[in-house]
């Protein structure tokens, strides 16, 4: 993806395990590992995003 500001997670530390970056691609948001940013990315539509970050605040993914 050439020409996309990528914008890093407030919670990605400096070279932690946990660096994730996210970018508006078209109708979509681009996600890759910051650590990588040459590497692969994911894309994903706006609509499953969402529901995914739905999901993270309702707790849907903690550990026990």
């Amino acid at each position: 993806m050439e020409n996309v500001k990528w914008k890093k997670s407030s919670y990605s530390g400096n070279g932690g395990p946990d660096c994730v970056e996210l970018a508006k691609v078209s109708f979509a948001i681009g996600a890759r590992d910051s650590k990588s940013p040459d590497g692969p990315h994911h894309t994903f539509s706006v609509a499953a995003m969402t529901a995914l970050f739905v999901d993270i605040r309702r707790g849907r993914y903690d550990l026990p």
